[in-house]
């Protein structure tokens, strides 16, 4: 293992102090357990937003906390999911009295733990309701979607119900514009290389230094197929393909295109990938509303990328919009 670390097992504390000491103006903690929250929870008359899940994905989840996006954030360890006595912790600390909307990746520990915070806030009169984000093609056929996995595209999801949730809309219809959201984003990936979870010390997985996995899931989870390293072209029509197979947008539609990076894939290539994403799309009268090119989403310092493909009406188009100011995200 070969990072910039002190002991491993206090990288978690360690981020969750510096972030604290680097925006102390946005987030602060809840009581002694690994959270975050923002430093003026709860808001009045808002629906509170929480997520969570493993560390060693910065932003995600954490790094969404902020103003026109999320009000907490419960914080595992790399790659394991928070405890329900820690989700349990931020929700009351969010909580203005409108309830708590959960939006988190559909993952095995995640739903066990957010379900049994969200028992537990019932018996103390909060209401809670889920939005699970199932975006990742490349895990499920459609057929089986309430099976696939939630990645990148939990950003927007983020996102739609921050806007939502600022508008002071109810619980109910909080949840309704972020599950129309999802149910119109799709994500696939790429991974070009493996990652080290600094406890463990080790590779989560092998590849070859010519070879690539298509689909692999953000914790080293098995692909569709791994073969010989492709050229960027080929790699990003294949995924487009994939993506666009799935959604099913016609000449016309406008989406949202989100380019991400999982950590070690340089900038530069994200934007070669970002034209070719481009050009497929015009070609069939599709128009990028808004491109998102960067690193939303990541797995420590796993090489490869992330494509979402965010299609838009007008409804959700003005919640995309609307301002939002995070230490990892801004628009204006």
């Amino acid at each position: 293992m070969k990072k910039i670390i002190n002991q491993p097992a206090e990288f978690v504390p360690e981020l969750l102090e510096a972030l604290f000491k680097a925006h102390p103006d946005q987030l602060s903690y809840q009581d002694d357990v690994h959270s975050v929250v923002r430093t003026d929870s709860p808001i009045k008359g808002k629906v509170g937003l929480a997520t969570g899940g493993g560390s060693g994905h910065l932003p995600v989840f954490l790094g969404y906390v902020g103003t026109g996006m999320l009000d907490g954030c419960a914080v595992g360890d790399v790659f394991q999911s928070p405890s329900a006595e820690q989700i349990l912790s931020i929700t009351k600390r969010i909580d203005s009295g409108k309830g708590v909307l959960y939006i988190y990746g559909n993952y095995g520990g995640d739903v066990m733990n957010f379900d049994m915070s969200a028992e537990m806030a019932e018996m103390d009169d909060i209401q809670v309701r889920t939005v699970l984000v199932k975006d990742d093609v490349a895990s499920a056929p459609p057929e089986e979607a309430a099976r696939r996995r939630g990645v990148a595209g939990m950003v927007f999801a983020f996102k739609i119900a921050g806007a939502k949730a600022d508008q002071g809309a109810s619980l109910d219809e909080v949840a309704a514009a972020t599950e129309k959201a999802l149910a119109n984003i799709r994500t696939m990936g790429v991974a070009l290389s493996s990652c080290t979870v600094p406890v463990v010390g080790k590779p989560t997985f092998s590849i070859g230094d010519k070879e690539m996995e298509i689909g692999m899931g953000i914790h080293g989870e098995r692909g569709m197929k791994r073969e010989k390293l492709q050229t960027a072209d080929e790699i990003t029509e294949r995924m487009t393909d994939a993506i666009l197979a799935d959604l099913q947008p016609g000449a016309g539609d406008r989406l949202a295109v989100m380019i991400n990076g999982l950590g070690a894939t340089p900038l530069e290539e994200l934007y070669v990938m970002y034209g070719k994403v481009h050009e497929i799309l015009a070609e069939k009268g599709i128009i990028v509303y808004r491109p998102y090119i960067g690193e939303f989403a990541t797995s420590m310092e796993m090489a490869g990328a992330s494509f979402t493909f965010f299609k838009l009406d007008d409804e959700l188009i003005e919640l995309l919009d609307a301002p939002a100011h995070t230490p990892f995200f801004t628009q204006l």
